[in-house]
């Protein structure tokens, strides 16, 4: 009878989570994730496995390529009785940056099993990429991820998402993304001794990967902290910034989900279409980008490990590149115009 994964979450004797899915190899895997990632990312990657197990009904040893290219195909198929259609690429079923996700996931596992000298494995069953027409090279993309621009938010949205905010906690927050570029997790994580009023910077004790930054922001998210401080923040045995203010949970620290909750609530009251927390992250990147920051700056205040990551934001900040096209449309012309060019014997 084939393995049935059944995701298991649970917190070990150390007091960190952990996930299981009734397998023991890929339960060591995920102790694996577990050890060297945030919360976070050994969910989700628990989640993708179980997911892509659940379809690929076999044991691990016992995949093959084939089996992930049905996976795929069973992915990109869409719902039973759903006619959606994303915008983005015409396309039915799960995105394909969400297929990718997964199958990264997948080639984790068996990359993970690979390496160990008791599992009988010799090669990753999920191609890093179609094969070229010459033997050994690479040629097309297993999966082509249309490229899309986030929407970042207008003055008068980010004015009227701060006015509606109910809490001075709320605006801090808030603020920590609209203004410092930081992200869900980073805000969550933030602790008292992370604070350098002083200096108008926060220390990233928790950023992505691992990595730790220290970044300025503006002053008026310490004004924000400092009036949650003062007036708002109950007293508690940690410390961890941001924390629950009312209800049975009062004093705890804030989960993502209470954020993403308070943002919703922005959202509703505020009349917009769209509201993220990433959507502020992005919305501060792009406007440092406009005001002139250089792109290596904007990389180091997001906490971008590779500067590929932050060109983006080349194309999102619509006045800088506005000015480089008129700057150069500007020599193009004068060229143009100069004694012995097409334009100018035209005139003549």
């Amino acid at each position: 009878m084939p393995w049935q994964p059944s995701l298991l979450r649970r917190v070990d004797a150390a007091g960190q989570p952990a996930v299981s899915l009734g397998h023991a190899l890929v339960d060591d895997y995920l102790a694996f994730v577990a050890a060297r990632g945030r919360p976070n990312t050994l969910l989700a990657a628990a989640y993708d496995l179980k997911v892509f197990f659940m379809v690929v009904r076999k044991e691990p040893t016992e995949v093959v390529t084939a089996d992930v290219f049905a996976f795929i195909t069973a992915q990109r198929a869409p719902r039973r009785g759903s006619r959606v259609v994303r915008l983005e690429d015409g396309e039915a079923g799960l995105s394909a940056r969400t297929i990718k996700r997964r199958l990264s996931s997948v080639s984790g596992l068996f990359g993970y099993l690979i390496t160990r000298d008791d599992v009988a494995l010799d090669r990753n069953p999920v191609p890093s990429g179609l094969a070229g027409r010459r033997r050994g090279t690479r040629g097309a993309p297993l999966l082509r991820t249309p490229r899309t621009l986030p929407r970042v938010l207008g003055p008068d949205e980010v004015d009227a998402v701060l006015g509606v905010l109910n809490t001075h906690r709320d605006r801090a927050m808030v603020l920590a993304m609209l203004l410092g570029g930081l992200r869900r997790c980073e805000v969550l994580a933030l602790r008292l001794p992370d604070l350098r009023p002083g200096e108008r910077r926060v220390f990233i004790t928790e950023g992505k990967g691992g990595h730790q930054r220290l970044v300025p922001v503006s002053a008026r998210f310490f004004a924000a902290v400092g009036e949650y401080l003062d007036r708002e923040r109950p007293a508690a045995d940690h410390d961890r910034l941001f924390v629950v203010l009312r209800g049975p949970t009062r004093g705890r620290p804030l989960t993502a989900a209470g954020l993403d909750e308070i943002v919703a609530g922005a959202r509703k009251r505020a009349g917009l279409p769209k509201l993220t927390c990433h959507q502020l992250r992005h919305t501060c990147l792009t406007r440092l980008r406009e005001a002139g920051m250089a792109l290596e700056a904007v990389q180091a205040q997001a906490g971008h490990r590779s500067i590929e990551s932050t060109r983006i934001y080349l194309h999102l900040a619509n006045a800088w590149l506005v000015e480089q096209y008129l700057s150069a449309s500007a020599a193009i012309d004068a060229d143009l115009a100069e004694p012995g060019s097409i334009a100018a014997e035209g005139e003549s």
